[in-house]
């Protein structure tokens, strides 16, 4: 039996197909794809796949126009989700040979479906981690180069996961015990301050920062309870740092934030910012906490310290060639 694949724009149906997949992630849920797609002005599509009524994957693409030419992509640019792409599900009690024609059907159909209802001159897709089979890519002609982050395992409790910690992040956890400053988790006002200190930290820097504060704050109003956290350090009443951290129920990610401060305080701001949200995320019976992105050898001196595993995830790349150029000179400068 082929694999049929649908768009679905019913929310229930689609966020249950989400909740059953090992390979989604909070980006994944219908609203905040609908969030995606409108802070993009994008065209969205939620491809399901299924065997009969059986679900055996998911792909959302969002297609964006610029004049005559189409696009599509997988998350959407400019608005630094980390990871989206395809997910599969009902697949991990299949024999791996029909595990792979399944999925090679799938992804088969969807890319079918992308050249049939967009007809892009270019795709991007930027896989979650647990996505982990590129080879139906590859076959159909496109370009997967892997990007890679750091996993911090949190499984074994907390003073397993700082006894893996360097030295010097952990004398500066143990110094911010006796010093008097406030972590705590924000809304809207805590969202703003922590995306207005990365956007000047990035300006200073000469480098644009595009991700609209709105967008943010939609998100948070939009998502269930708990899955974006904004976590802010004050001391004496004074905002010094923050973070942005999301929670899809198996990992945290450390997405935004975390820069370095202009404040003249004698605490290490965001290792006590990491350590506490490792610490909650651990509380909470999450597993691994990411720190989104290892390909930095200046920022990397920094995540590594906290006794990371090394992961691959991946970007998938199709086009015509002068489009392929316009895309890697466009990254380049950005």
């Amino acid at each position: 039996m082929s694999i049929e694949i649908r768009t679905i724009d019913d929310a229930e149906e689609w966020d249950r197909y989400v909740d059953r997949s090992d390979g989604t992630n909070l980006f994944h849920q219908f609203d905040a794809l609908d969030v995606q797609a409108e802070y993009t002005s994008a065209n969205l599509y939620r491809f399901a796949g299924f065997k009969g009524q059986e679900a055996v994957g998911l792909f959302p693409v969002f297609e964006i126009k610029k004049g005559p030419v189409s696009t599509a992509f997988s998350p959407p640019p400019e608005i630094r989700v980390p990871y989206l792409g395809p997910a599969v599900l009902n697949m991990e009690k299949l024999k791996q040979r029909k595990r792979e024609r399944r999925l090679k059907r799938f992804l088969d159909g969807c890319m079918e479906r992308i050249e049939n209802d967009i007809g892009p001159k270019y795709t991007h897709v930027r896989t979650d981690s647990r996505y982990d089979d590129l080879r139906p890519f590859i076959w159909n002609d496109h370009d997967v180069t892997p990007d890679y982050t750091y996993l911090v395992d949190l499984e074994d409790g907390t003073e397993a996961v700082k006894s893996r910690f360097s030295s010097d992040a952990r004398s500066n956890i143990r110094d911010g015990e006796d010093a008097d400053y406030v972590i705590e988790e924000g809304s809207h006002t805590a969202i703003e301050r922590i995306l207005e200190q990365v956007r000047n930290r990035y300006e200073a820097q000469d480098i644009s920062f595009h991700l609209p504060t709105p967008f943010v704050i939609d998100l948070f109003d939009r998502l269930p309870d708990g899955q974006l956290r904004p976590y802010t350090l004050y001391v004496d009443g004074t905002f010094v740092g923050g973070m942005l951290v999301l929670d899809d129920g198996e990992r945290v990610y450390r997405w935004q934030g975390g820069v370095r401060t202009d404040a003249d305080v004698d605490i290490a701001t965001n290792d006590l910012l990491d350590w506490r949200v490792m610490r909650d995320a651990i509380e909470r019976g999450r597993a691994y906490y990411d720190l989104v992105g290892a390909d930095s050898p200046r920022i990397n001196r920094y995540k590594a310290k906290f006794g990371p595993e090394l992961e691959a995830y991946h970007s998938i790349e199709n086009g015509t060639p002068v489009m392929n150029k316009m895309a890697h000179l466009y990254q380049k400068i950005r």
